[in-house]
């Protein structure tokens, strides 16, 4: 496997970046998975479409799971609410450390 660096960490779950790879893994406890920036991208749209508020309402919802398929199915996965809410939060803190590395200007010496 090639090196990863730890971008962000949730109580159940690790965000990985590939430099080398130019990709990015997940690390979900029963799975690692890797996917590109489109498919963190509707990852992201996915997970945010959830309405929590359907978990605690038994008609809505009255198992409080949710299935979330990745990478055009590739990958599928039956999450609870604190596991949903988790991954949220490990999506919201990715993107932001993301967003951050992506305005920091470039320690490199110009010539």
């Amino acid at each position: 496997m090639f090196s990863m660096e730890r971008i962000h960490s949730s109580h159940y779950y690790t965000f990985f970046q590939s430099d080398k790879e130019r990709c990015f893994y997940i690390d979900l406890g029963q799975k690692l998975v890797r996917l590109s920036f489109c498919q963190l991208l509707a990852l992201r749209q996915k997970v945010w479409s959830i309405n929590i508020e359907d978990h605690f309402d038994e008609d809505a919802n009255p198992h409080g799971f949710e299935i979330v398929s990745l990478c055009n199915r590739e990958h599928l996965f039956i999450l609870n609410t604190l596991e949903i809410l988790d991954l949220k939060e490990l999506l919201t803190g990715a993107f932001f450390l993301l967003d951050i590395a992506a305005q920091t200007p470039s320690l490199t010496p110009r010539a």
